[in-house]
């Protein structure tokens, strides 16, 4: 290789690693926006069924990764696991820990980014993540902390959006006005059986997938775009982020899908949204 070329390939390279830090600080400030408890306490049910497909124990040292506000950190706390709850935004992890000591249920919460996680090589019986690790900019780097961090014969489960479903096309329309930086990956290919093996395929000894559906209910269309434009941060970035003529577009695309897929036809919203609930056992 000529001195010419390694340097172009390190130049390539150096210019990735400082695209994704920017892309994660600019996630960052869009999941601090707004109130996601707000939304992620709906989706509790995502996390108690998680913990079941994974069948885990009381006992069990658990570790709950882009936490949020605590979905399945509560669930497993709930099943008498001894659990680390982590995220990168701290006001999360503070409702987290109101919900948890509102039913006394005992967890350690953590500051921690999910692509460099502060724990040593298999701290855990049991790694999950429900609509959390999948946003991380380095997909590969998130995936290998997992592994890393999870016991050889643990357990790994993650409940992930998947691209055709209502939040992966909620995605795909915000997309449109507010397009995703060069080169970055989509957060709905952890959707993707493909993606999970190529991420996940060489530390597992298994990997299941179940394709699920949880079910937004909103009183209408309107008053779920309202919700997701002040609490949502993604959404409301991207709002605050276009003319008056871009948010109209937008709010009327987004209700285009919300028609397209509503389930209710007396004035509520009742739109199914497709997710992929996997378990992967560590190698």
């Amino acid at each position: 290789m000529t001195t010419s070329s390694a340097t172009h390939r390190q130049e390539c390279a150096n210019k990735t690693s400082v695209d994704l830090k920017a892309m994660k600080a600019r996630q960052q400030v869009a999941w601090s926006a707004g109130d996601y408890a707000v939304v992620g306490t709906t989706l509790q049910i995502v996390g108690e069924e998680l913990c079941e497909a994974l069948d885990i124990r009381s006992g069990q040292r658990v570790l709950d990764v882009a936490a949020g506000n605590g979905n399945a950190t509560l669930a497993a706390a709930r099943r008498w696991c001894d659990v680390v709850s982590t995220d990168y935004v701290p006001r999360l992890l503070e409702l987290g820990k109101l919900r948890a000591d509102a039913e006394g249920l005992s967890v350690e919460f953590m500051e921690a980014d999910a692509e460099s996680l502060p724990f040593p090589d298999a701290a855990f019986d049991v790694v999950v993540s429900t609509f959390g690790v999948m946003f991380t900019p380095n997909q590969d780097k998130a995936a290998a902390e997992l592994l890393r961090v999870c016991k050889t014969g643990g357990k790994i489960g993650l409940a992930n959006w998947m691209p055709e479903g209502f939040i992966g096309q909620l995605f795909k329309t915000i997309g449109k006005y507010v397009p995703p930086p060069a080169g970055a990956k989509s957060p709905a290919l952890w959707g993707t059986r493909t993606r999970i093996v190529e991420m996940f395929g060489a530390g597992a000894a298994t990997i299941t997938d179940e394709q699920r559906k949880f079910s937004f209910r909103y009183r209408s269309p309107e008053h779920f775009l309202n919700t997701f434009k002040t609490y949502y941060g993604p959404m409301l970035k991207a709002f605050a982020s276009l003319d008056e003529s871009g948010q109209r577009g937008l709010r009327d695309d987004v209700f285009s899908l919300i028609e397209k897929m509503n389930l209710a036809h007396d004035g509520t919203m009742v739109v199914a949204s497709d997710y992929l609930e996997i378990a992967i056992t560590r190698r």
